[in-house]
């Protein structure tokens, strides 16, 4: 049971933000939760019984549940890039209590169960302009996905999921672990180069990429740095991103836009057409695929390539000033079929115009 003192704190966060709001109307939760010093999950705790119910963490159990929506937006995001697509929950993979899968055309994710903890229902707005959601959170409150009815959506089959999984509590306060202060990766200096760069070109497929970063306990960036040879890493200029999207909506290229956090990848395959820049936003607004990426937040970008047993596989890694990859981009592909010669050609382009 809450104390009085948490009831008072809990009623002066949702009053604190209530004014903050009144001063900043379109301003998003996340960001007024970094403004009062608090996690999102925290903040929208505070609201429990005003359009929000807590749901019992039963997290596999929930997703099996989210294809009879129908059609839905999924969003998953890091502080710097946001990934919205629309669709339905189709080819889940959810035995597992430690990771996850949905595997379809539309919504492609991968889902890493042992940092979630919260889920809400989330209804917003009033009369014809209600928003449903389900919002999930990591233990430090942060968001590592959010799923949104859309107008094509069953709301009943919401209301009835919601009412399954209603959780006891309800109360106004949660607790979350503190968060982590950003850091950049220390610099590993006794590791093998000469054998991480003999491993590099024995790669089979690209998910080897992460057991061998791991095995040498390297950061992504010092690992691209380590590469065998330039054309295997090397850094561009950020402008390229613009450039790439621009050129992938001319060239109607299909390419893979990967985004994610520490509990969520998140993965659109297909065409990127309407490419739009929009104060420190570059976007791209096509019907069921949104991409927000902050361009003042991208601090290094490179270019990537690795052997497969289906030939080299290119890619543009973008990182912020922790060195977080934020966003990556690749051609369209699958297993056993060689990366398309119009994404190597659009590669090639961005090399020649933005190599450092």
């Amino acid at each position: 049971m809450m104390s009085t003192t948490e009831n008072v704190s809990n009623a002066n966060l949702a009053i604190r933000w209530e004014e903050l709001k009144a001063t900043q109307p379109k301003l998003r939760i996340r960001n007024a939760a970094a403004m009062l010093g608090v996690s999102e999950a925290e903040l929208l705790a505070t609201q429990s019984g005003n359009g929000v119910q807590r749901l019992r963490p039963e997290f596999q159990n929930i997703l099996s549940e989210i294809e009879s929506l129908g059609k839905v937006m999924a969003l998953t995001r890091n502080d710097d890039v946001v990934h919205e697509r629309k669709g339905i929950y189709l080819g889940a993979e959810l035995k597992s209590p430690h990771v996850g899968l949905f595997v379809s055309a539309d919504i492609d994710l991968r889902i890493f169960f042992s940092v979630w903890k919260y889920v809400f229902a989330v209804k917003e707005g009033e009369d014809d302009k209600v928003r449903y959601s389900l919002q999930f959170f990591a233990n430090d409150g942060e968001a590592t996905h959010k799923i949104y009815l859309t107008s094509d959506s069953n709301v009943e089959a919401y209301q009835t999921l919601v009412k399954k999984y209603l959780s006891d509590e309800q109360g106004t306060e949660i607790t979350v672990d503190a968060a982590k202060p950003k850091a950049k990766e220390a610099v590993v200096e006794n590791f093998d180069a000469t054998e991480f760069k003999q491993d590099w070109l024995k790669m089979k497929d690209t998910h080897e990429f992460f057991g061998l970063v791991k095995k040498n306990n390297l950061g992504r960036v010092q690992a691209l740095q380590s590469a065998p040879d330039a054309h295997h890493a090397h850094i561009v200029k950020n402008e390229c991103v613009e450039f790439l999207l621009n050129e992938v909506s001319k060239r109607n290229l299909e390419i893979m836009v990967f985004v994610g956090n520490k509990g969520m990848i998140q993965i659109h395959t297909g065409e990127a057409n309407k490419i739009v820049a929009m104060e420190e936003w570059l976007n791209v607004l096509d019907p069921d695929f949104n991409l927000h990426i902050k361009n003042d937040a991208l601090v290094q970008s490179w270019v990537v390539r690795k052997p497969t047993e289906d030939g080299v596989v290119t890619s543009i890694e973008v990182f912020n000033e922790w060195d977080e990859m934020v966003v990556q981009f690749f051609g369209k592909r699958k297993p056993g079929i060689p990366e398309r010669e119009d994404w190597q050609q659009l590669v090639a382009d961005v090399e020649k115009q933005f190599s450092l």
